[in-house]
């Protein structure tokens, strides 16, 4: 996998999104967030298709951080199975990357 990934996961509100942004950047398990919408989603569930207004969350994060992030919005989500799908970053400007790899180094205890 990539050394970097931008992850993503819709939610039903912009107040879910806001709390979901919130905890993965407070918690240093993601460097940045934004929140993206309303979008129009439509998808299977159960057995229909559901068609709703929802928001979508895009992280950076490095990979290593992952599961935690994970973990993070799992604890923050109201969906049964919320969508969290992370897209190996390949390349960008080495010091946006560098930067996502420092913030979510950053508050870890020294080694």
């Amino acid at each position: 996998m990539a050394e970097h990934v931008e992850v993503h996961v819709t939610t039903g509100s912009r107040d879910e999104a806001r709390k979901i942004t919130r905890a993965v950047v407070e918690g240093r398990v993601a460097a940045g967030a934004q929140i993206v919408g309303p979008i129009s989603s439509t998808y299977w569930w159960r057995g229909e298709i559901q068609e709703d207004e929802e928001f979508l969350v895009l992280m950076k994060t490095a990979e290593d951080k992952l599961e935690e992030l994970t973990s993070v919005v799992r604890a923050c989500h109201s969906y049964e199975v919320p969508e969290i799908v992370a897209v190996p970053i390949v390349g960008g400007l080495g010091e946006y990357l560098g930067w996502i790899t420092a913030e979510t180094e950053a508050g870890r205890p020294a080694e």
